[in-house]
């Protein structure tokens, strides 16, 4: 049942029981993929710098113009380049834009990668020398020279290096530990990694690009995004446990957009492309949104808030992309600008991911601006494409609206990105407390004072008890549930001496939230708190045990010494009686002050044979019925009361009542014990007696054990008690 501790689970949790994976032949294929990934980084950087380009400062005029700017105050408009043998190239300042990608119209894409390849076929041509033709007729001669490290541009090497880090963080997570959700989030890796190689390559300085570079670039990164898009969708299923055919519909897109750019003409690419990961998109949301009303998944949860953002996010660079599309430069500016901050915005959400257990306010925080970060962007570039907005305006507004966004929603986003706490410290120390005080009472009950406490605290879907555990609490399956040792170890056992039993938490707070390295630090410490609570009340009752040994032993030297001289010097027989029978009291009650543990069913021995020489002297008979459902121990202030209760109750029916014959029951079934002494002697009407130390005595006695007690007439002779405790419960 939910939220209760189920059996024992014969079988160890998975992930219990290795603390660290053990990689073996991994760590080798790690080293091999770091330094292919590596090798690669470096011949790509080799490569384009040494294709060839034309220097100088380029932008873009008034009316779509390609421009060279030769000083501070004189341009040349260039409308057309030429090589040695080849008729001229018209141009314009399409030249000047990287992405066709991010190009809205179809017939724009076209004429923008008809240039560039055009360009590129002029670039590798032997001669070292192009020629730009500019609005007049002139002809300017333009040598051609390598690109060189200096002009792949100051953003290469971050943008490389990051997709490096992108694509060896989702190898490590693949080799240590091969699931089918590692590998698509493998693929996702490399998808946005490609992306951003990409990006990359199409920011060098210069004009020029290598042959094919921008051919290719729609059909592959389009397939970059469906891919990744693809296996978020088939994630999302296998998280949520839901049927799996529908994640081949997913993947059916991506031969369906091959199809679509065969087929070519006519067809608009660049919004089929983003109607697909949009659709896509959603489709993940979707899932995981079923999956978590069917059964909540608090990892499930926390994946879909963050696809949930970035859906939204693609969708506002979709919008600003294609308001912003049309001639010049604003154009091309937003959709370079754009796309290059979603690409960033999203490797960061994939290298957040597999963290989301760890610091979760600076993960929270860290995703909280890189998503405000991202609008603001888009927004800048937006009123700058779309309401003509100066830079700094622009900008101005831009970062105006996202402040108030990030302002009204912060609060809203922190809580519901990854969860809050359980509980507020105050509560916390509340509950720990009250766990504390009834541990001190009952020291054996710790393993179900935990278990409360670890409900109260993270108010888990389902508590499960398991055999093994580690020794420190401990995260599984990325925060969806947490290990937490059920008993403290023994100190004095030797490592590993015999496994601990555990709590395995799944869900917290219901399955809304993750499990994070604070709360398994915090069960930590409550697990240490409650062994400290254990420890200490050891150590007091193991102090109390050794005081009343030594009281018991101080009494039997001396004050026992004493008695036993004045019965040999008694000078009549009963005198000597008496002494003999307190000294037999004297020895009672250090027998019981001096034992570690007291059995109810030796205790009720004791008490019949003390009863037994009590009767026997004064001439009366007992009459003794015992009846408990199982033996327990007893503690000494239970021992004590019933002890001197006991003797009290037979002592007034001797001395008081001159009874002859005592009855006595005693029964204890489950928690409750009843206690019923009568007697035939001549006592009457107990509402009149003046309850003097005896009496009294009796009534205190029982009050400290939670019970209560009452005097009747016993028929036509006698008196008859009744004691009863509810909860006559020995320290479990």
């Amino acid at each position: 049942m939910p939220g209760t501790p189920a059996a024992p689970s014969p079988l160890p949790e998975p992930g219990l029981d290795d603390d660290h994976p053990v990689f073996g032949w991994r760590r080798q294929v790690l080293v091999l993929a770091a330094v292919l990934g590596c090798l690669a980084v470096f011949a790509l950087a080799r490569w384009l710098a040494s294709t060839p380009q034309l220097g100088g400062q380029w932008q873009a005029g008034d009316g779509g113009h390609l421009e060279l700017r030769l000083d501070q105050e004189k341009t040349l408009q260039v409308v057309a380049i030429a090589a040695p043998g080849l008729a001229p190239q018209p141009v314009d300042a399409l030249l000047l834009h990287r992405w066709p990608r991010w190009q809205v119209a179809d017939a724009a894409r076209e004429q923008q990668v008809q240039q560039h390849e055009a360009l590129a076929a002029m670039l590798s041509r032997p001669g070292g020398t192009l020629q730009l033709i500019d609005a007049g007729g002139g002809i300017t001669d333009v040598p051609v020279a390598q690109r060189g490290y200096a002009g792949l541009g100051w953003a290469f090497w971050p943008l490389v290096g990051l997709a490096l880090l992108l694509y060896l963080f989702a190898v490590v997570l693949m080799l240590a530990k091969p699931q089918p959700r590692k590998l698509l989030f493998l693929v996702m890796a490399l998808c946005q990694a490609g992306n951003l190689v990409f990006i990359a390559l199409e920011g060098a300085h210069g004009l020029g690009l290598p042959v094919g570079a921008l051919a290719c670039d729609l059909p592959v990164r389009a397939t970059l995004d469906i891919a990744s898009s693809a296996a978020a969708v088939h994630a999302f299923i296998l998280l949520t446990h839901a049927v799996r055919w529908p994640a081949l519909l997913a993947w059916a897109l991506v031969p369906a957009w091959w199809a679509a750019v065969a087929l070519g003409d006519g067809l608009p690419l660049w919004w089929l492309a983003q109607a697909a990961c949009l659709g896509l998109g959603a489709w993940a949301v979707a899932v995981a949104h079923l999956g978590q009303r069917r059964q909540p998944n608090a990892h499930a949860l926390v994946l879909r808030r963050l696809a949930g953002a970035a859906w939204l996010t693609l969708a506002l660079v979709t919008v600003a992309v294609a308001g912003a599309s049309g001639p010049g430069q604003a154009g091309g500016s937003v959709a370079a600008a754009a796309s290059a901050t979603w690409y960033l915005f999203v490797a960061s959400l994939l290298l957040l991911t597999p963290f989301l257990a760890r610091r979760r306010q600076v993960l929270r925080e860290f995703s909280l601006l890189a998503g405000v970060s991202t609008v603001v962007t888009s927004l800048d570039l937006l009123f700058a494409a779309v309401f003509s907005l100066s830079d700094f305006a622009s900008l101005a507004v831009a970062v105006f609206i996202g402040v108030g966004l990030y302002a009204a929603a912060r609060q809203w986003v922190l809580q519901h990105l990854v969860g809050t706490s359980v509980l507020t410290t105050e509560r916390t120390f509340e509950h720990l407390y009250r766990a504390a005080r009834e541990l001190q009472a009952q020291p054996r009950s710790h393993p179900q004072l935990l278990a409360r406490l670890m409900r109260e605290l993270f108010e888990p879907l389902e508590v499960q008890v398991v055999d093994r555990v580690p020794v420190r609490a401990r995260l599984l399956g990325g925060g969806s549930a947490l290990a937490v040792p059920l008993r403290p170890a023994d100190d004095d056992a030797p490592a590993g001496a015999q496994p601990l039993q555990g709590l395995v938490l799944r869900h917290a707070r219901r399955g809304q939230r993750l499990f994070t390295l604070e709360d398994a630090r915090l069960a930590d410490r409550v697990v240490e708190q409650l062994r400290r609570a254990v420890a200490y009340d050891a150590a007091v009752e193991r102090g109390r045990a050794e005081e009343r040994q030594r009281i018991a032993q101080d009494l039997h030297d001396d004050i026992g010494a004493r008695l036993l001289t004045l019965m040999y010097q008694a000078q009549s027989r009963e005198m000597e009686d008496y002494i003999r029978h307190t000294l037999q009291d004297l020895k009672t009650l250090t027998r019981g002050l001096a034992a570690t543990e007291h059995r109810f069913s030796h205790a009720a021995a004791e008490w019949k044979a003390d009863l037994t020489q009590r009767l026997n002297v004064a001439q009366a008979t007992l009459g003794w019925q015992l009846q408990i459902d199982h033996d327990r121990p007893l503690t000494v202030v239970q021992w004590s009361a019933l002890t001197r209760v006991l003797r009290e109750l037979v002592t007034n029916a001797l001395f008081h009542g001159h009874a002859s014959h005592v009855a006595v029951s005693l029964q204890l079934e489950g928690p409750v014990l009843r206690l019923q002494v009568a007697d035939d002697g001549s006592g009457r009407g107990p509402e009149t007696w003046a309850h003097g130390l005896g009496l009294g005595g009796v009534r205190k006695r029982v009050k400290l054990l939670g019970g209560e007690v009452a005097w009747a007439e016993n028929g036509e002779r006698g008196i008859v008690c009744t004691v009863r405790v509810p909860e006559f419960a020995s320290p479990a």
